[in-house]
């Protein structure tokens, strides 16, 4: 059995993983944190340093701020943390990089299997299209999220980008009046209503254009990878992994 601490227990995601996690016999959450809230199911601490049940895997769905505690936690217990918190500054993301080398730490902009599928084929065709076909991301959220664009979109963009070999930019949105130049890699970001998560890639050429589409339907999809990272990093030795191990480990 594969105890899991549960940061952010109380949201709607946490919410989400502790119900799903019951159809997983292997797993179960032992405890959670959570500044706003009570499970009847497990100990909820205000807290992560107060937790005192054994545990074996980290799982954070929370925001940014509370990346401090989450690390410095794992790295007194010795286990590994799970962050599906997206929004980290470049600062936070090298302190990540730096705890990796002594904690097993799992981080991914995307939890869904099928995002990170897409994000797989971006790597293989980004290059191939690129002569002929301008680029474009849009992305659509509910009118809660906080970070724009995406943690997704940025992931998805940034893959584009790493596989083309010229000189590309990012163009947020457009203003003004001039005409699009083809090293844009255009993102856009809707905010509206209850959209869990839309992503959209757009290779638009003369006469045609390719579209790769990532359209989430529940916030299921984030819970059950997020659940399946929790399984693979158990046990882990100290490093970075990513959607990509847990990928390979399913396939």
């Amino acid at each position: 059995m594969v105890n899991i601490l549960l940061n952010g227990c109380c949201g709607k995601m946490g919410a989400t993983i502790s119900t799903l996690s019951k159809s997983y016999p292997n797993l179960k959450i032992a405890a959670g944190v959570d500044k706003f809230g009570k499970s009847s199911d497990y100990p909820v601490y205000e807290n992560i340093l107060a937790c005192t049940e054994k545990i074996d895997v980290v799982l954070d769905f929370s925001r940014p701020d509370s990346l401090d505690n989450l690390l410095d936690y794992s790295k007194q217990n010795n286990i590994p943390v799970v962050l599906c918190t997206t929004g980290y500054t470049n600062e936070q993301i090298e302190k990540i990089n730096e705890y990796s080398k002594t904690i097993p730490v799992f981080r991914s902009a995307n939890m869904s299997l099928g995002v990170n599928i897409v994000n797989n084929i971006l790597k293989k065709v980004s290059s191939l299209l690129y002569s002929n076909y301008d680029i474009e991301i849009i992305e659509k959220h509910h009118n809660q999220k906080v970070d724009s664009p995406s943690g997704t979109a940025l992931l998805l963009a940034n893959t584009i980008k790493n596989a083309i070999p010229e000189e590309t930019n990012f163009v947020y949105g457009r203003e003004g009046i001039g005409k699009r130049s083809h090293k844009d890699i255009g993102i856009h970001a809707v905010r509206g209503g209850s959209i869990v998560g839309d992503h959209e890639v757009i290779f638009a050429g003369q006469g045609e254009s390719i579209e790769i589409n990532h359209y989430a339907v529940s916030r299921d999809v984030f819970a059950a990878g997020a659940l399946k990272a929790c399984e693979y990093m158990a046990g882990k030795s100290a490093g970075l992994y990513s959607m990509d191990n847990v990928l390979e480990n399913a396939i």
